[in-house]
């Protein structure tokens, strides 16, 4: 473990918020390529995937292992495409199965796909595909990756547009551009909201999303996610299904080179954010804080930012967003994940070539 620790103190955006924490963050891991997703092993070990393509190990004394783990399926890597999140099942304890995104293909034709896989304390076994994006796209940017469980034990894997493909996202004949649920085999629950629906994909669970990179289900089986903008108009969403988020017939956004991309903002049948930001802030990932050492931030989403360089913490008031907070913004890092840690604990990864997994804890 590197022992260097920085202190900080939150800074708060709005009149009334809570009361400011103390916090110091600590170094755990560095020197990992474009650090993307963290996820937390039973024996107290972690796994983090680097965009680059390869799964690293940081064992449970908190040592980064050297040689990345074996059995990951070969990632596209170009641009914003490559390996992106792992998540263990619900089970995992007892069937050590767990799950990648990745962009596969080529550039010419490619696709976000998911695969499944049992981890045996060292190497992936029997990793297989289990679903890919239809169809192929162009490019190497907006897919998505996220991966959520609901209680029934299906999972929602999160979908970008393609970038230039943003019509498609009104379009459920394809994937793009939308949240899907499926069946941890691949295959599409028959309660799935558009089963049945002419010319409708079945493992479509929301549609009219941009690129989403951040989703939870809390206790209660509610799914909040968070999508990437254009120039403004990033969003929080309560995410339900069958439901159109509008992308990109309305948007709180402007393109990137300032022309207009619609001139709705809302219309009757598409659903409103929680909250969006403008200008961006770019949302990468997000945890629900459910810890006891920052008794200050329980309840809260906290979503990491690319762009803002910050961690956001938005209050939840019902199915509401309250005050928000900005955080961690003296280290000066593109921030592309963060988790709550069975400990208590915020846990982040830096969006670098040679990114760093931190962790935070009340300052002494």
């Amino acid at each position: 473990m590197n022992k260097t620790t920085l202190l900080g103190t939150s800074l708060l955006l709005c009149a009334g918020a809570a009361t400011a924490a103390d916090y110091q963050v600590e170094t755990l891991a560095d020197g990992l390529s474009n650090p993307w997703s963290l996820a937390f092993l039973p024996d107290g070990g972690m796994l983090v995937t680097e965009r680059s393509g390869q799964l690293r190990l940081i064992d449970a004394a908190g040592q980064l292992r050297a040689e990345p783990v074996a059995g990951v399926p070969e990632a596209f890597v170009n641009g914003q495409s490559g390996l992106m999140e792992v998540a263990l099942a619900p089970d995992f304890a007892e069937s050590g199965e767990l799950f990648l995104s990745y962009s596969c293909g080529t550039r010419e034709a490619n696709h976000t796909c998911l695969a499944a896989a049992t981890f045996n304390g060292e190497a992936l076994e029997n990793t297989h595909e289990i679903f890919r994006v239809q169809p192929a796209k162009k490019g190497s940017a907006h897919y998505g990756g996220r991966i959520a469980f609901l209680p029934d034990n299906t999972l929602l894997l999160t979908l970008g547009d393609g970038f230039d493909y943003r019509e498609q996202a009104q379009n459920t004949a394809n994937h793009l551009g939308s949240i899907v649920r499926l069946n941890r085999d691949g295959s599409a629950p028959e309660d799935n909201p558009f089963v049945g629906q002419a010319d409708a994909m079945p493992e479509l669970y929301s549609i009219g999303h941009r690129n989403v990179q951040g989703i939870l289900v809390d206790d209660a089986g509610r799914v909040f996610s968070h999508e990437h903008g254009p120039r403004g108009g990033d969003e929080i969403n309560l995410i339900e299904a069958g439901k159109n988020y509008g992308w990109p017939k309305i948007t709180y956004g402007i393109d990137y080179n300032g022309s207009q991309i619609s001139p709705y903002t809302e219309l009757p049948g598409l659903e409103q954010p929680l909250v969006y930001w403008d200008p961006s802030i770019a949302p990468s990932g997000m945890t629900l804080y459910q810890g006891e050492l920052f008794p200050e931030w329980q309840g809260s989403l906290l979503v990491s930012a690319l762009a803002g360089k910050e961690v956001r913490r938005v209050e939840l008031k019902g199915n509401a967003a309250g005050e928000q907070e900005s955080l961690f913004t003296e280290l000066g890092e593109r921030f592309r994940d963060v988790r709550t840690g069975p400990d208590g604990a915020v846990y982040l990864l830096t969006d670098s070539p040679s990114g760093q997994l931190l962790r935070v804890v009340p300052a002494n």
